[in-house]
């Protein structure tokens, strides 16, 4: 292996949930994170006692023509600032990684059901982590004013899309 790649194993699969790679209306959709049947239940054991995930997945869908290394405006709207790929949170960034932070609904055997994982029906999972309070920014948490006005649909309850 070089230090310009690494292998991840894929530990498993979103089952249901999203599909169609929107922009907006992630709320309230639930779906299943499916671990490989190779790893024993115990993997899991404990993790309901947590509110919350961080789940690293991959942008299955993108293509390594999706990288866009150069400075952009999100969503192509002109009324926001180009920014840089490291400014974005979208599969046009090298890795092609997403991460998200869905809240815990239940365990059954080796699926985690949860709710509002932003990552569509398919989507590899490269790893999870129960999320500590305490591994969370410390203070205060800054942005410009344009990822809120980008974003304000973005946790919307799925039904209510248009």
């Amino acid at each position: 292996m070089s230090d310009e790649f690494i292998e991840v194993p894929v530990i498993g699969r979103v089952v249901g949930g999203h599909t169609g790679r929107l922009d907006d209306y992630k709320g309230g959709v639930e779906s299943i994170i499916r671990l490989k049947p190779d790893f024993p239940e115990e993997t899991l054991q404990g993790i309901t006692e947590f509110s919350h995930l961080q789940v690293v997945w991959q942008f299955s869908e993108r293509s390594p023509d999706d990288v866009a290394l150069h400075a952009r405006s999100p969503r192509d709207n002109p009324a926001w600032p180009a920014t840089g790929t490291f400014a974005h949170h979208n599969h046009r960034r090298p890795a092609g990684l997403g991460v998200s932070f869905p809240k815990v609904l239940r365990v059954d055997g080796l699926d985690v059901h949860v709710t509002d994982l932003d990552a569509d029906d398919g989507t590899p999972i490269i790893d999870l982590v129960v999320v500590f309070q305490e591994f969370l920014p410390r203070g205060e948490v800054t942005q410009p004013p344009w990822p809120g006005e980008m974003l304000k649909d973005y946790w919307a309850d799925a039904k209510q899309r248009p």
